[in-house]
C-alpha cells in the first residue's frame, strides 16, 4: 500500500517526508494504457511529479486540489499531477512528437528554452470572486541554465515562493514512485522551534542553518536504486542514524479520479446546442468523450442530448435560446 511518512528533527529547525506511492501509481499507468502508452521516459517523470505533488500537499495542508503542471515546446506538450486535501491523487500527459531514448526533462519539455512549472491552488470552497493562486517558473535556474531534473525545478520554486530551503530527491519506476522532502523550518512563528537553541542562532535566513545544511546533505546521497528499493524504516536508519527524529503516523495516498458524467455534461452544455449537435452529426450514435486522467469514456446518444439541454432550458424558465 502506499505510504506518506512525516518526520522532525527533534530540536533543529528541520522537516521531512517520504512517500513511496505504488498500488496508485501502479492504477495510473494501468488507465493511461488504455489511453496510449508513454515511453519509460516519460512514465518516469509522471511517476516523479505525482510524488512530488504528493509531498507538497501534504506539506502545506491546503484545504483544495494542488496541481503540479509542466509545460513547453518539445515532444512532451504537458504533464499535470493532482492531489486532494486527502492525498489521492491523479496524472496525465500529452505527448505530441516522439520522445528520444533516454531523454530528460530538457529534451522532453524545454526544446527550446520555453518550457514552464506551474503550481495551482485551487480552494474547495471558494467565495464569490475567488480565484486559484498559480506561481509559476521557468525550467532554468537563476542563471538561465536550463534545470535536468523535476527535483531542482521544484527547490527553485520553494526558495522562490516560500523562501525555504528544500531538498528533494525524486525517482520513478513502472512499479513504485517516491521522493523524499526535507526542508528548514522558518524560526520565527514555530511554536515548536522557537525560543529554542536553532533559534537564539537566528538561523532563519537561506543557506544560513548548519542543521538544514548538513541533513540536506546526507538527504543527497540517497540514489534512485536505494528510494525505489528500500522501505521507509531503512532508508530513515541509514540516512539519519545519528539524529532524533520524531516520526507521525503514516498516511495512505491513493489514486482517485474526480471525473463524472455530470461534470462531462456540464462541459457539453457550456459548449451551446448548436456545436454538440455538430458533433453528434459528425459521430453518428453518440457523442464520445474520455477522461484523459482515468480512460473512462462518457457516451451521450441524441436523447442525452436532448434531456441536457432540456434540463438546461427549464433551468433558464423555459424561454430563451440556449447558447
Amino acid at each position: 500500500m502506499s505510504e506518506l511518512h512525516k518526520f522532525l528533527f527533534e530540536g533543529l529547525p528541520v522537516r521531512g517526508m517520504l512517500v513511496r506511492l505504488t498500488d496508485g501509481w501502479q492504477e495510473v499507468l494501468r488507465r493511461r494504457e488504455a489511453v496510449g502508452a508513454h515511453p519509460p521516459e516519460l512514465r518516469a517523470l509522471m511517476g516523479e511529479m505525482a510524488a512530488a505533488g504528493v509531498l507538497m500537499q501534504a506539506n502545506i495542508k491546503f484545504n483544495g486540489a494542488l496541481v503540479l503542471q509542466i509545460f513547453g515546446d518539445g515532444p512532451v506538450k504537458l504533464a499535470v499531477t493532482e492531489v486532494q486535501p486527502d492525498l489521492s491523487f491523479r496524472a496525465t500527459a500529452k505527448q505530441v512528437g516522439e520522445v528520444p531514448a533516454g531523454a530528460g526533462l530538457e529534451a522532453m519539455l524545454n526544446v527550446h528554452g520555453q518550457g514552464r512549472c506551474a503550481i495551482t491552488l485551487d480552494p474547495k470552497d471558494k467565495f464569490p470572486g475567488q480565484q486559484p493562486y498559480q506561481g509559476v517558473v521557468p525550467l532554468h535556474g537563476d542563471r538561465r541554465e536550463p534545470l535536468q531534473k523535476l527535483s531542482e525545478v521544484l527547490e527553485h520554486y520553494m526558495l522562490q515562493s516560500e523562501q525555504l530551503d528544500t531538498k528533494l530527491v525524486l525517482a520513478a519506476n513502472d512499479q513504485i514512485a517516491a521522493g523524499l522532502l526535507i526542508q528548514r523550518l522558518p524560526v520565527k512563528g514555530e511554536g515548536n522551534i522557537e525560543g529554542s537553541e536553532a533559534g537564539e542562532r537566528n538561523e532563519d535566513r537561506i543557506g544560513e542553518s548548519e542543521d538544514y545544511n548538513r541533513i540536506s546533505m546526507l538527504a543527497a546521497t540517497l540514489t534512485a536504486e536505494e528510494l525505489l528499493t528500500l522501505d521507509a524504516d531503512t532508508i530513515l536508519r541509514r540516512l539519519f542514524w545519528e539524529e532524533t527524529v520524531r516520526r507521525f503516523e503514516p498516511r495512505n495516498p491513493r489514486f482517485a479520479c474526480s471525473c463524472s458524467r455530470e461534470r462531462v455534461g456540464q462541459m457539453l452544455k457550456s459548449l451551446g446546442r448548436g456545436e454538440v449537435d455538430e458533433v453528434l452529426a459528425e459521430r453518428g450514435s453518440n457523442v464520445e468523450i474520455g477522461c484523459e486522467f482515468c480512460g473512462l469514456q462518457y457516451h451521450f446518444d441524441a436523447v442525452d442530448i436532448g434531456e441536457l439541454f432540456s434540463a438546461q432550458l427549464a433551468q433558464a424558465g423555459g424561454s430563451g435560446t440556449v447558447q
